[in-house]
């Protein structure tokens, strides 16, 4: 999704109340907060109540007692999953590279008593190959399209995950069957040309006015790509969400250590 685009300004209603002038000076808003008092961040955002509608689908898929479990938060952006899951008990460590979504997040924080349960940081996902802590729950939302190397981005996130993760990412619409074959000739590359085979689509220039938006996986892709960090979809809550749990280490550790420079700083 394009967030410039889909983020709202802020709620209208009731512009002298003081929360309300707050909320307008962080505008814009791409997460519809649901505060105590009543008042939302995000009112007249143009996908409706989101993500409330997505943490729907999620969230019966997790546990509802968290206490004693941490979570990891990629892409925060104002922090609504990151409150969600804290409010179960989660220690939650919440991370973005925009200062004005974690300025948004740290201010939700305040404002629903959630401050000393979500911690802030300003990292991306290529950051956590140096990030050696390991989170029982992982959130990577939103995030697989608007990487310029997506699938090193999933390895990084899954291996921050020691129970489950939680992928959601824009797709394309051709239908597609994970059942391909485990081996294709040189002689038979045509079977790459099948609708069945996982694709994923590159956009050079923009997708939905949106310069960050690099690909546009299929279905079958994303699961295909999952499969590879050591995960199995355990569920498909929704529409281009998965939730995921550990089946094996990723066996592919190694590239990932030589594509982040780990290999060449531990030998030094």
């Amino acid at each position: 999704m394009h967030r410039m685009t889909l983020e709202s300004r802020g709620n209208s209603l009731n512009p002298r109340d003081p929360l309300n002038q707050e909320i307008a000076a962080m505008a814009p808003w791409f997460h519809n907060l649901h505060l105590p008092n009543g008042i939302q961040t995000a009112p007249d955002h143009p996908l409706g109540d989101f993500p409330a509608y997505k943490w729907e689908q999620i969230a019966p898929l997790l546990a509802t007692d968290l206490r004693g479990s941490r979570v990891l938060d990629i892409g925060c952006n104002a922090g609504y999953y990151s409150f969600e899951l804290a409010k179960r008990g989660a220690s939650v460590l919440a991370i973005d590279h925009d200062e004005h979504y974690l300025e948004q997040a740290r201010w939700g924080a305040a404002q629903l008593g959630l401050s000393e349960n979500v911690q802030f940081r300003n990292l991306d996902v290529y950051d956590l190959a140096q990030v050696d802590e390991m989170f029982d729950t992982v959130l990577f939302l939103g995030m697989l399209y608007h990487l310029r190397y997506p699938l090193l981005g999933l390895d990084l996130a899954a291996e921050r995950a020691r129970e489950t993760l939680v992928v959601q990412t824009l797709t394309h619409a051709r239908p597609e069957d994970a059942g391909v074959p485990h081996d294709v000739s040189y002689e038979d590359r045509r079977a790459l040309d099948d609708p069945s085979w996982p694709s994923v689509a590159f956009v050079e220039h923009r997708f939905a006015e949106d310069p960050t938006n690099w690909w546009v996986p299929g279905l079958g892709a994303v699961e295909a790509m999952i499969r590879t960090t050591g995960f199995r979809v355990a569920a498909r809550p929704g529409h281009e969400m998965w939730v995921c749990r550990r089946a094996r280490d990723n066996e592919h550790r190694s590239e990932v250590d030589r594509a982040t420079g780990r290999t060449r700083r531990a030998s030094s």
